[in-house]
């Protein structure tokens, strides 16, 4: 019998509070305490399981792993009374041994093992993703108020003790639904992870009573055949967020193509740093161009897109873009050589038609018509909110050209284009232009080309803060006074930027100069 104890328990919160307004450490909470004598004896704390209530079990849970006490460990997890075990939150709190890591997984595969499951267990999801379920520790642990509705056990059944009738013949067995271990994949090179390795090995041997689901994947530099052994035993339909970073050739890229096809639930993706490898047959780059593109056919969920550093784009946007099926929220294309007629077929792509982030940072814009830029922002202008033009060698008269468009993104918020040789004219010019926008509260702009000393790129700060002075007046004028404009620019010796709002925070050059 476990009495409940709430006046004791509230008194002892109290006298808890008096102690870390007083700066001295609290005493351990009768939970904790309690948790601390069962585990002396781990073959009693097991044996106590069955009949353990159900609001102890994160308590004793918690103390086990932070005690290291690996068999009861093992025993608690076959027996966990929650359709979730959030281990990845107690992970990041605790910082785990491989030992203790090792249990908790041989307890899961213990129990998957049995022929008849527990009574009392519930288990469904081993979410090993350490940002997710932050409460729940802290909540049935009594430390904070409320119930954790995601995570909370079903009604307790009373007990029946169960009768073997004799020659009764046993059933076929039944097929239990799976275990799913839910984790943020990060695979590169080097020495495999040990937890990983094992837990690769359980879903192997376990086939699909154990489904490793990932939601954020990140693949960076990986041999391809080591990559392709581990996303075999990867539930590909549950990756909603997948970035590829690894520096591939455009025939690496074709290879892996086909697990990307596969991952129909993708939300968020990200593709960088992906290059031909010259000399190529233009018949063989066309070849491998189709093998990624054909697969964005089937990712009807797509809603972010960033392409960085990808030599493929260049006279092929158009090939890239009609293969979407729904429409984007974010588009990034930074750091990529693209034609005048590629932002054509940007500017009238169907999946483009809702975007909220557009950025096209470190996209030479500067031989081009500024008319397939101005009809892409008209276009998107009741939803855009954040705008990315940084480094496109936009001059004066292509920007002027788009300020038109840019007063009716009635939703703008953000708006970035360092980096650009632009007027102080100009600025004037945006500032009037943008003053209808009422959302529109940070704006990130190059120093103006009346701000440098020489053709180098060398600032003279007492110009830009004179300059940026004013665009500060200009601003209480119209009445947005509260709108943030501040200045950055690479330096041109070592590439950092030099920040002005409204004081300058200089680069290392200007710092040792």
């Amino acid at each position: 019998m476990w009495p409940q104890l709430p006046q004791q328990a509230y008194f002892q919160d109290s006298f808890r509070s008096r102690f870390f307004r007083m700066g001295i450490q609290a005493p351990p909470r009768l939970l904790e305490l309690a948790s601390q004598s069962l585990l002396r004896d781990e073959a009693l704390a097991i044996a106590a399981l069955e009949e353990l209530p159900t609001e102890l079990f994160p308590p004793l849970f918690t103390a086990a792993f932070a005690g290291r006490h690996n068999q009861a460990l093992k025993a608690m997890v076959q027996a966990w009374p929650f359709p979730c075990l959030p281990l990845g939150a107690l992970m990041k709190e605790h910082q785990p041994h491989q030992e203790t890591l090792e249990a908790a997984l041989d307890g899961l595969d213990g129990l998957l093992a049995q022929e008849v499951r527990p009574r009392r267990w519930k288990l469904q999801v081993l979410d090993l993703r350490q940002n997710a379920h932050q409460d729940f520790w802290t909540v049935w642990s009594g430390a904070k108020g409320g119930l954790y509705s995601l995570l909370e056990p079903e009604a307790p059944q009373p007990v029946k003790k169960r009768r073997r009738v004799e020659g009764a013949r046993a059933g076929p067995k039944q097929a239990w639904a799976p275990v799913e271990v839910l984790m943020d994949l990060c695979l590169r090179g080097g020495t495999p992870d040990a937890s990983l390795s094992s837990l690769l090995r359980k879903v192997r041997q376990r086939g699909g009573a154990l489904r490793l689901c990932c939601q954020k994947l990140k693949v960076f530099a990986m041999p391809m055949q080591d990559i392709r052994k581990i996303l075999k035993l990867v539930q590909l339909d549950s990756v909603q967020d997948l970035e590829v970073n690894c520096a591939w050739k455009l025939a690496t890229l074709g290879r892996f193509a086909a697990h990307l096809g596969r991952m129909g639930s993708l939300q968020r993706l990200l593709l960088s740093h992906v290059h031909m490898a010259p000399p190529a047959a233009a018949d063989r780059e066309e070849h491998c161009v189709s093998q990624l593109t054909t697969q964005f056919l089937s990712l009807h969920h797509l809603q972010e897109l960033y392409l960085d550093s990808i030599s493929f784009l260049e006279g092929r946007l158009d090939q890239v873009l009609r293969c979407l099926k729904t429409p984007l929220e974010t588009l990034s294309i930074t750091n990529c050589l693209v034609l005048e007629s590629d932002l054509m077929h940007l500017s009238q792509c169907p999946s483009v038609s809702q975007l909220k982030d557009l950025g096209l940072s470190g996209v030479n814009l500067t031989s081009m018509s500024s008319r397939p830029l101005r009809v892409l922002i008209e276009r998107v202008s009741a939803t855009l909110q954040d705008l990315d033009l940084d480094e496109c060698g936009i001059m004066d008269s292509e920007f002027s050209a788009l300020l038109p468009a840019l007063s009716r993104c009635s939703q703008l918020t953000t708006f970035s284009f360092c980096g650009n040789p632009i007027s102080m004219a100009v600025l004037e010019s945006l500032l009037h232009h943008t003053r209808g926008l009422s959302k529109l509260s940070h704006v990130l702009y190059p120093a103006p080309l009346e701000s440098y000393e020489d053709l180098r790129g060398t600032l003279h700060l007492g110009r830009l803060a004179q300059l940026h002075a004013r665009l500060r007046q200009l601003l209480r004028e119209s009445g947005r006074p509260s709108m943030v404009w501040f200045s950055a620019n690479p330096c041109p010796h070592c590439g950092d930027r030099t920040f002005y709002d409204p004081e300058p925070i200089l680069c290392p050059c200007y710092m040792s100069a």
